[in-house]
């Protein structure tokens, strides 16, 4: 269909997520003529089906979990405690529309365009927008942001089908808790979204093909979160490889390869969650010569591509495939835009884990440390010396801060226990501003809270806690 309308602007991105609309909005404080195009929902993944739904959902199933199984012990007794599932997903898409309305709100307010549609490059700076209706409108851009995002990865023999197969949005969506519950994938996501149903009273079995669920977090943290899993009930099967599934009476009867044979479960549900592959595909990128590398767009630190005037922001432009990575690389995007000086220069990129109890790190392991070639001392601080944790009836779990031994800068904290997603801010700034375990460890933290544990596990490195014997 031939072109019905033309546009001109300085900048045009491609996605509405963490990344796209954060470009539009600080292009547009910039004073930059800027247009956010986005073929679904303003918000992208993280808003609309991914770290938003997944924590109110996670939030309300812990409240569930805490009233119906430790009530008593401190003292609260609550008959016939029970899950309405309908109005629980009525509430979290009440919490999805409030932030992905206030997304188009901002972008207005700020003076950027939003359209919505498929956009496809036909040169280094013309897109092609079809919207809905086939309409195409022709954008002429100076500067064209892609911040396309990420979508799981489907495995063979179990093709995503939204009712028995399916991906962590149709996870996020169930109107019934399902009372068998298989999850293949012990990552992040398997291991949120399996907790999650577990305290709703769903049998879950976690399904992970590597020796250990969570890999590639600090095995003493790995050990704690999969002792919790086995208290509430979920069975965990490492070295354990889904081949094949068929329906069988109502139910997926699926296949597994454990230790070279087969073994066959039931389940009413069936999540499969093994990883997220770039949105790099159907861009028309490669045709105006963007260089990609299975499937992610290389970026250099201003996330320019190897295209002048094409950049790369958020999870096609590589790991970590985090909201917040995406968030900080779309402002420094827009800055080199509008001409400023910029890049993106951290030191630590913060990552947390909504399991139970939940897991936070920043900056680097003791392991990781060593092999970089530096001596380390560790300090370890347990919440169930802590008096917020104690108060809180929730005492698994422990701060871990690592530091050079002979600078006594700070390299690394990694926080397991419920409340570490918020207290994990102080160690990312400690490590962002070049803290030393002293800064840490001198500055006095309220009492009692939750991130005291931090100044103790400090002052831990230093042979000087407080709250426990040194050792």
């Amino acid at each position: 269909m031939a072109a019905q309308e033309m546009l001109r602007t300085e900048a045009l991105i491609i996605g509405a997520g963490p990344g796209g609309y954060v470009a539009g909005i600080r292009l547009g404080q910039l004073k930059k003529k800027a247009i956010v195009v986005e073929k679904d929902k303003p918000g992208g993944i993280c808003l609309n089906v991914g770290c938003i739904p997944s924590k109110a959902l996670i939030n309300a199933a812990k409240y569930y979990d805490k009233i119906k199984n430790h009530g008593a012990e401190i003292g609260l007794l609550a008959d016939n405690v029970r899950v309405d599932m309908v109005q629980m997903q009525s509430w979290k898409g009440d919490v999805v529309s409030k932030l992905t309305g206030g997304v188009k709100t901002l972008l207005k307010a700020n003076g950027c365009d939003y359209r919505t549609g498929t956009a496809k490059l036909v040169s280094r700076n013309t897109v092609e927008v079809t919207d809905a209706a086939g309409v195409v409108t022709t954008i002429q851009a100076d500067n064209i942001i892609i911040a396309t995002g990420s979508r799981p990865i489907e495995i063979p023999g179990f093709k995503f089908d939204g009712n028995r197969i399916v991906d962590s949005t149709g996870a996020l969506d169930f109107r019934a808790v399902p009372e068998r519950f298989i999850v293949v994938g012990g990552g992040y996501i398997g291991i949120e979204i399996g907790t999650l149903y577990a305290k709703l009273g769903s049998k879950v079995t976690v399904v992970e093909a590597l020796p250990t669920i969570l890999a590639g977090n600090d095995p003493e943290i790995i050990q704690l979160v999969a002792r919790k899993l086995k208290k509430l009930g979920v069975e965990i099967m490492t070295g354990a490889k889904a081949k094949s599934w068929t329906e069988t009476g109502g139910k997926a009867a699926v296949t597994l390869e454990v230790a070279g044979r087969d073994v066959t479960l039931e389940a009413d549900k069936v999540l499969v969650a093994v990883g997220r592959r770039p949105n790099s595909e159907g861009l028309g990128l490669e045709q105006v010569g963007v260089k990609i590398e299975k499937g992610f767009v290389p970026v250099d630190k201003h996330l320019r591509t190897n295209v002048p005037g094409i950049f790369a922001i958020g999870d096609v432009a590589g790991q970590p495939m985090l909201a917040h990575k995406a968030s900080k690389e779309a402002e420094i995007a827009a800055e080199i835009i509008a001409g400023h000086r910029a890049e993106f220069d951290v030191r630590c990129i913060p990552a947390v884990i909504f399991s139970d109890p939940e897991v936070a790190t920043a900056g680097i392991s003791a392991e990781e440390a060593t092999t970089r070639g530096r001596k380390v001392k560790v300090g370890k601080f347990p919440f169930v010396a802590l008096g917020r944790a104690i108060a809180n009836a929730d005492t698994d779990g422990f701060v871990k801060v690592i530091i050079d031994a002979e600078t006594k800068e700070v390299l690394g904290i990694h926080v397991v226990g419920n409340g570490a997603s918020d207290i994990i801010a102080e160690a990312a700034l400690a490590i962002e501003m070049g803290a030393l375990a002293d800064d840490l460890a001198l500055t006095i933290h309220a009492h009692p809270t939750l991130p005291e544990a931090i100044m103790e596990a400090a002052k831990a490195s230093l042979g000087e806690a407080i709250h426990i014997q040194n050792r």
